[in-house]
């Protein structure tokens, strides 16, 4: 898969700048949320056709991503 950034942006006047779709106001939190209720790929892009497939696993690739980098620190 492409750069999941050529699909997601932070812009601090779209949702609160919570990582969303560009040129959308779709946040990769509806997009993981959508799924972990057992919507499929196919039911997100009949609600929403403005996305596509490659976003959805833009999103998915952008959680795995952050996943990666989080650090449990000590108290």
């Amino acid at each position: 898969m492409e750069n999941f950034l050529n699909y997601i942006v932070l812009n601090s006047e779209v949702r609160f700048g919570k990582p969303s779709i560009i040129g959308t106001r779709i946040t990769v939190s509806d997009i993981l949320n959508w799924l972990a209720c057992e919507m499929t790929i196919e039911n997100i892009l009949e609600d929403y056709p403005e996305l596509k497939k490659e976003h959805i696993l833009a999103c998915l690739q952008y959680a795995a991503k952050r996943e990666s980098i989080t650090k449990i620190i000590a108290a």
